[in-house]
């Protein structure tokens, strides 16, 4: 396995070989190349450290720790907690940047080290590349005793996170409060497990059956949130009498929803949901990447805006929404941005925004569903071997398609009359992805059958 090194951070499964896998070597390899960068940005950088629940997190965030203060940097450790969390924590400390230790959806055997500017955004392109090419230079030097940093534990930012979506206009607790919701939630025991019941307690839901909410890190499924892999909170709300079911993935960032009946609604409804929440109270631009659904194009337009598409990758999507002045945007993985909080995909703010939705909509979620538009998006992923070159795919699927309109922002997007497919090569895993939506999920798969025809990804 090589270590994957993108926009996202740095990524990899944990053991094996130096250079070939995220070891200690290469934790602190990347730890001190950023450190040396939050230095050239601010000589007495500050940096906000935190990690979701997987086994490695404790061993790989000690390192980044202490590498950190070898370099003369005194650190705000959050210990267990979330993605958005940290991204919130990072101005409130005046700090230069932060490392969130996690491996987002990613199985428990990878870890990552996600980046983080003095805003609490994901590094640009540009920075990003900035700190490789530190890494790679060997030239870091470190402070002498004298001047070593020091590491300083935070623990109140979960509550802070909580408190400031309470304080939000468009989250009604009240109104969520009648209602008196019965909610079910599954947080693969990582730290949704320590922020999803304070939220919802908070919030004011009568209660919570809590699933796989113990931050052992060890994952009871498959941590992405997909349909084939939260079969068990659908099972449970089938039988019990729940008004909504949660699911988030290890670090927090995502978002999905299961109906009153059990019945999973899909990621792409969580984004497409909230923005038609906030969209009629607040109207304006939305934003979200290529691979999401063409639903939130309806919405958009229902409220008298467009959506405007971005290339894959959460700063990606941020910086478009800066761009346009978007209300609401995100990714159809379920990531929620919601800039009145803060720029970053944030699963907590989603539940706080959908519940008010749910609470002042009178309806059921199955209702709210039924009145949303109707797109199926088939999402398939292919591993790659190393010698494939995906950019000869990319090229050839252009000439095959060229009769129709084609975007190569991110791989390739094409538009058909009533549907379309991308096709890129992920940043954070060895595989290709190929997302097909229609108007049905027959016409979403042979749109699939269609590309794989003229490749030989399938």
């Amino acid at each position: 396995m090589t270590l994957i090194k993108s926009i996202s951070g740095i990524r990899g499964t944990i053991g094996g070989k130096q250079g070939d896998n995220l070891t200690p070597i290469d934790i602190v390899k990347y730890a001190s190349a950023f450190g040396s960068w939050a230095k050239s940005q601010n000589p007495s950088a500050k940096i906000v450290i935190g990690r979701d629940a997987r086994v490695s997190g404790k061993m790989v965030s000690e390192l980044i720790a202490n590498t950190l203060t070898g370099l003369g940097i005194d650190v705000v450790d959050l210990g267990l907690s979330t993605t958005p969390t940290v991204e919130i924590a990072v101005p409130k400390e005046g700090a230069v940047g932060g490392i969130i230790v996690t491996a987002s959806h990613n199985p428990g055997q990878w870890n990552a080290l996600k980046l983080l500017n003095e805003y609490g955004e994901f590094l640009d392109q540009h920075a990003g590349q900035k700190v490789i090419d530190i890494a790679n230079s060997e030239s870091i030097e470190f402070e002498d005793v004298s001047k070593l940093g020091s590491i300083t534990e935070a623990n109140q930012y979960i509550n802070q996170h909580v408190t400031d979506i309470l304080d939000l206009n468009l989250v009604d607790s009240e109104a969520i409060k009648q209602k008196g919701f019965r909610v079910a939630i599954d947080c693969v025991n990582s730290t949704g497990g320590l922020a999803l019941p304070k939220l919802l307690k908070a919030l004011g839901a009568s209660y919570v059956e809590e699933l796989y909410c113990d931050p052992t890190g060890i994952f009871p499924h498959n941590p992405e949130p997909l349909p084939e892999n939260i079969t068990h909170i659908c099972e449970v709300m089938k039988k019990g009498s729940f008004d909504v079911g949660f699911i988030v993935d290890p670090d927090v960032d995502r978002l999905a929803i299961v109906d009153e009946n059990g019945i999973f609604i899909g990621e792409e409804y969580s984004l497409v949901l909230i923005a038609d929440y906030v969209l009629s109270k607040t109207p304006g631009p939305v934003v979200s990447n290529m691979s999401s659904s063409s639903a939130l194009n309806v919405i958009a337009e229902k409220h008298g805006h467009k959506r405007t598409e971005a290339a894959v990758g959460e700063v990606n999507v941020v910086n478009e929404m800066k761009k346009v002045g978007a209300i609401i945007g995100g990714e159809g993985n379920g990531g929620i941005i919601y800039p009145d909080l803060h720029y970053g995909r944030d699963a907590l703010v989603g539940i706080g925004l959908f519940l008010s939705y749910l609470a002042m909509s009178g309806n059921t979620v199955s209702q709210l569903m039924a009145a949303a538009p109707k797109t199926f998006i088939a999402k398939n992923k292919i591993e790659l071997s190393p010698e494939v070159d995906t950019s000869n795919i990319i090229e050839n699927l252009t000439k095959e398609f060229s009769e129709y309109p084609i975007n190569t922002m991110d791989g390739l997007k094409i538009y058909f009359e009533d549907g379309w497919a991308q096709i890129r090569r992920s940043n954070t895993e060895p595989i290709i992805r190929v997302y097909t939506e229609g108007q049905t999920k027959d016409r979403a798969a042979e749109i699939f059958e269609l590309i794989s025809q003229k490749t030989n990804l399938s």
